[in-house]
């Protein structure tokens, strides 16, 4: 049975969502594609890992940078899941454009395949359905120049959230 958890970020509510053992999503309450692959019926719950997501939140609101990530089940695409494995990859406090994401991801995954080479605008489809927003670091995916961008929770939020891992927000 699919549960539901409820935390208040700074930024505004997050539904937290759990298979009961793991995290599958993570949303601003209202943003785009909110609740994205929730099943009809989630309950309202406390689960060991909610009580692990909302420690990494504190921490990250905080100013802090947590060292941990609650365990995450993330269901999509096998191109969606290669996506957002490069999204864990990028640091804290840094930042990558959608055209820097796709040369990565091309070179990955056309090794000896022959593939053609993915567009920034594929990738950032595949950003923008990120079940688990924060935790998985899609605000840190930027536009051609460092252009704040294209983020299922907000402009708004994206910059406080980029402002807060520069240490200008506390």
């Amino acid at each position: 049975m699919e549960r539901i958890f409820k935390y208040l970020s700074p930024l505004g509510p997050i539904t937290l969502a759990s298979d009961g053992t793991a995290l599958t999503g993570l949303w601003f309450d209202g943003q785009r594609h909110y609740g994205a692959g929730l099943v009809s019926g989630a309950v309202p719950g406390s689960l060991p890992v909610f009580d692990m997501a909302a420690g990494w939140l504190r921490i990250y609101f905080g100013g802090g940078i947590p060292d941990f990530t609650p365990p995450l089940r993330l269901t999509g695409t096998p191109f969606r899941q290669a996506v957002w494995d490069a999204l864990l990859a990028i640091p804290y406090g840094e930042t990558v454009s959608y055209g820097e994401l796709a040369e990565v991801l091309s070179r990955k995954l056309s090794r000896g395949t022959g593939a053609r080479a993915l567009g920034a605008r594929a990738v950032g489809g595949a950003v923008g359905r990120n079940p688990v927003s924060l935790i998985v670091p899609c605000h840190r995916v930027v536009g051609a120049g460092g252009a704040v961008t294209g983020y299922a929770g907000g402009i708004g939020r994206k910059i406080r959230l980029l402002e807060l891992e520069r240490g200008v927000l506390g």
